[in-house]
């Protein structure tokens, strides 16, 4: 009888929570990680993540490890979910606990401090073992509610990409596999700047003709971008492309579409950072695409723009402005 995959989640924020629920409801052994233990000691006494999943219950065979060791020693599949900014870190610090042929499985969007992939660092660090990575429209509280969603798993090898896909399509999550790792990487990071610029958009009350606009414009950046740097059309045509992007700009349980709306609204950066009280990825992601826009050459407008808004005191009107004030040409 084979023995079913039991895993560890690094990472006790809304989305690793999530994924974890959604593990332990499915029956595997899973293993909920954190690094703060004031943040393990109280989920572990509300039997639910307060801070950041509240009015989850947690299954009751969901473990909650305050021990990084231990955590990584009781699975076979090690899936992060943390912020961008602390991905090397994490992986030089699960490096010494892992076991040959644990798979890493990456739940994090975005990109390295460097500007890199997420997956030319596993491959420098991790080099032995095979790794995959979860993308797609995918907000925490409806994964955790077991409402109906649908992402990708995404990885150099098919087999792992397989197994991984049938492992995590259980009820109404459902999973499909790619082999365009650079692609949806790409796609996940350029998606949170783009929510940014539609919830800027609504709040300067544009309306629904520009949200609209921004979202197709928006998907052609994506695809140029994605395009130049290896990744596959069909890839920003999915779910880790447009699919990702659609939700992230439309819904406000996006972390980076309520950061555009309070930005529009006149709040600062800062003032528009505390309001959410999460990490929004996308203030240090637009200035590593900028960088990948400048390298590359690429004509990427909106993406542009927000940058300037972020990172060069450009005010969000004037930000407008320069969009509307570019020559005319084909559409492209």
């Amino acid at each position: 009888m084979q023995m079913l995959p039991r895993f560890s989640v690094i990472g006790a924020g809304s989305w690793g929570t999530a994924l974890a629920v959604h593990l332990s409801f499915s029956g595997y052994m899973t293993t909920l990680w954190a690094h703060d233990s004031r943040h393990i000691a109280a989920m572990k006494t509300a039997r639910e993540n307060v801070k950041y999943l509240p009015s989850v219950p947690f299954p009751k065979d969901l473990f909650i490890q305050e021990e990084l060791e231990v955590a990584i020693s009781h699975s076979d599949i090690v899936l992060l979910a943390i912020p961008s900014h602390v991905f090397k870190m994490t992986l030089n610090r699960i490096k010494p606990f892992l076991r040959s042929q644990q798979i890493i499985l990456s739940a994090t969007k975005g990109l390295t401090e460097e500007g890199g992939l997420m997956s030319d660092l596993v491959k420098v660090i991790l080099p032995d073992h095979p790794y995959a990575l979860l993308s797609g429209p995918s907000f925490a509280k409806e994964v955790a509610m077991h409402l109906p969603t649908t992402v990708t798993i995404a990885s150099d090898d098919p087999i792992c990409a397989r197994d991984l896909a049938n492992a995590f399509s259980k009820n109404v999550f459902r999973v499909y596999t790619s082999d365009d790792i650079i692609g949806a990487q790409i796609a996940g990071a350029i998606k949170n700047v783009l929510a940014v610029a539609v919830g800027i958009s609504d709040g300067l009350g544009f309306g629904a003709n520009a949200r609209a606009a921004l979202i197709a414009r928006g998907l052609e950046e994506m695809k140029r971008l994605c395009l130049v740097a290896g990744g596959q059309l069909k890839t920003v045509m999915g779910l880790a492309g447009v699919g990702d992007l659609v939700l992230t700009c439309t819904d406000d349980q996006s972390r980076n579409r309520r950061f555009g709306l309070a930005i529009g609204q006149g709040k600062s950066q800062h003032e528009a950072q505390e309001s959410i009280g999460q990490v929004v990825e996308s203030v240090s992601t637009s200035l590593l695409i900028q960088k990948m826009i400048s390298d590359y050459r690429l004509d990427m407008p909106i993406i542009s723009q927000v940058y300037h808004v972020l990172h060069c005191n450009l005010s969000a009107k004037e930000a407008v402005k320069n969009l509307f004030s570019r020559t005319l040409k084909a559409e492209v």
